[in-house]
């Protein structure tokens, strides 16, 4: 959150509290600012000098997530396949959803607490409407997929990936086989002669 150089003492207690509100988060415990600040044994005024919100500590740790996903996004633009292109970001972003705890939710807020969030959560859906559009244009989507439906269909597999699966690397798979199912049935066919 922090956008000036901190000094070194702050700089620590920064990097302190995102790795305890990460450990929360993949915890499934909900982020509050003074259990953080206990956890990481630290003064609740230095906690909120550096993240006034439960929601800007979260958003901070979903950070990395966000600008991975952006550059994998960026990567998927310049492939010349769009449905390949498609299909990989698909991939990589339901991948994310179920191995991040941190994602969903901030994927899912109406409002940031911070600018970088909004900026980052505005690129994935440009990033992905254009992706769909070429995918389309390229006629091997369905024309009728609106890319508002892309997000809840990525949303509900995620979820689903959640609920019927254990470990992580269960949840991927079965989050890929979900997708691939979902993607079987947007794909159009390529014409008979």
């Amino acid at each position: 959150m922090t956008t000036t150089p901190l000094r070194k003492d702050a700089a620590r207690n920064w990097d302190r509290i995102v790795s305890v509100a990460r450990e929360l988060v993949d915890a499934g415990t909900p982020l509050q600012l003074n259990d953080v600040a206990r956890r990481a044994g630290l003064g609740v005024g230095t906690v909120y000098r550096h993240f006034p919100t439960a929601e800007a500590l979260l958003e901070t740790v979903a950070t990395t997530c966000l600008e991975t996903l952006v550059a994998h996004g960026e990567q998927a633009l310049a492939d010349p396949d769009p449905r390949r292109a498609l299909e990989d970001f698909l991939f990589r972003t339901v991948e994310a959803q179920v191995t991040d705890a941190s994602l969903p939710p901030v994927a899912a807020a109406p409002t940031d607490a911070l600018p970088r969030t909004t900026e980052l959560k505005r690129s994935l859906w440009s990033i992905g409407a254009t992706l769909l559009d070429r995918a389309r244009a390229a006629g091997v989507v369905r024309p009728d997929l609106a890319a508002t439906d892309v997000v809840p269909l990525m949303c509900g597999i995620a979820y689903a990936a959640q609920v019927h699966s254990g470990a992580a690397a269960d949840r991927v798979t079965t989050a890929h086989r979900y997708l691939a199912a979902l993607l079987g049935g947007v794909r159009t066919t390529a014409p008979q002669d």
